[in-house]
């Protein structure tokens, strides 16, 4: 963690007696993605710091949508005291989502969009996100050039950042796309490098640039030309995972930007939520502000990577 991660983290926290046990089912998209194991990480540092003894069950969903809905109708069916659901497109979990707020068991998301029957989505801007990453990268290319345009729909954060890249687009009629590629989330990585592969072997040295939704697919698509022998092609995350910072910060680089999201913020603020609303017995209304929270995520560059490391 950053020190910026540690002062939301240390701000967040609210010490006293140990909270009595409480039965919460975490509902995770994919265990595998660092964004997940971020947020669980600052959920599990509240925990620590505050003594709360609460029962966690962690459902690996593996990117399945059915498998979310499935693991939020099986807690439901436990009759646990809440449900955190993190990083998922929860457009097939309306039924699950419905059953649990019918049953009185509060449910709480991370970047997963809004959806009736829960109680909030905490999330970052992903419209905002990409509004500051992609004319930057195209910017950075003196408007000009040829690039890979990595997306990903089955998730919704993805999907608009990916929206928002090709309205950019529209204004920039000197870049064009070589390829275009939707990313399989439940092989993120290999898919990404397979893809990549394909690219590099098809265009080569014509690639002047690489658009990626998020930060590992970034990092597999510089492994691949990194390994190919290319080394002038500008590429962009977003996420602001440590990794990916310090790739940004590297002399010689091709990761130019991220955007730094402050995933332990969220994992705390949601601990913080089920605290007073669930232990403390505190109305909703009174605790959450709107049905979607947004925290800050800043463009990291080369000029101003060191501040985030």
């Amino acid at each position: 963690m950053n020190k910026h991660t540690f002062a939301v983290i240390a701000a967040a926290l609210t010490i006293g007696a140990p909270a009595l046990a409480q039965d919460i089912a975490w509902v995770q998209s994919s265990a595998a993605s660092q964004s997940e194991q971020r947020v669980k990480a600052g959920f599990e540092a509240w925990l620590a710091e505050s003594g709360s003894d609460w029962n966690i069950s962690y459902l690996d969903s593996q990117g399945s949508g059915d498998a979310i809905a499935s693991n939020i109708q099986n807690a439901t069916a436990r009759g646990v005291d809440a449900i955190v659901v993190t990083m998922a497109d929860l457009r097939a979990s309306t039924a699950a989502i419905s059953e649990a707020a019918a049953a009185g068991i509060p449910i709480f998301s991370v970047d997963s969009g809004y959806v009736e029957g829960a109680l909030v989505d905490i999330t970052t801007n992903n419209w905002a996100m990409s509004a500051s990453v992609s004319p930057y990268l195209l910017d950075q290319l003196g408007g000009q050039g040829d690039i890979i345009f990595l997306r990903m729909a089955s998730h919704h954060g993805t999907r608009k950042r990916s929206d928002v890249m090709e309205d950019v687009l529209r204004e920039y009629g000197d870049i064009n796309v070589l390829a275009m590629h939707d990313i399989d989330i439940t092989a993120f990585f290999e898919d990404t490098t397979n893809q990549m592969q394909d690219y590099v072997a098809r265009f080569g040295d014509d690639i002047d640039a690489v658009w990626a939704p998020w930060d590992e697919p970034a990092q597999a698509a510089i492994n691949v030309m990194t390994a190919a022998g290319l080394t002038d092609v500008k590429v962009i995350g977003i996420d602001g995972h440590p990794q990916a910072i310090a790739e940004v910060c590297m002399e010689g680089s091709m990761m130019i930007a991220t955007v730094s999201q402050p995933f332990e913020g969220m994992g705390v603020q949601v601990a913080g939520w089920i605290s007073d609303i669930v232990v403390d017995g505190k109305d909703a209304a009174s605790v959450i502000p709107s049905d979607t929270v947004y925290m800050d995520a800043p463009l990291v560059t080369k000029e101003n990577c060191a501040d985030f490391m």
